[in-house]
């Protein structure tokens, strides 16, 4: 069993994580996107492959609401889709 010196001795080792820093507005957009993510009600890679098609998951969602479904209405063109 290690004792407690030696555990503290291998934490002292590890190099110390940086935190990441984002601008306010990288934060910002990121916020907005969980938001939207959220109100089309958490949907799956798939799902998102279903209305949008194989770019779906990659895309932004100014980008799926130029496609013509945006985050407001994702759970009815999923019904329709279906």
């Amino acid at each position: 069993m290690k004792t407690k010196k030696a555990k503290a001795a291998k934490r002292a080792k590890r190099p110390a994580k940086q935190a990441q820093v984002r601008s306010k507005r990288a934060r910002a957009r990121i916020a907005e996107g969980r938001r939207l993510f959220a109100l089309a009600g958490r949907p799956t890679k798939a799902q998102f492959a279903k209305v949008y098609g194989p770019k779906g998951p990659k895309m932004t969602w100014e980008q799926r609401a130029k496609a013509g479904v945006d985050a407001k209405h994702f759970q009815e063109a999923l019904k329709a889709k279906s």
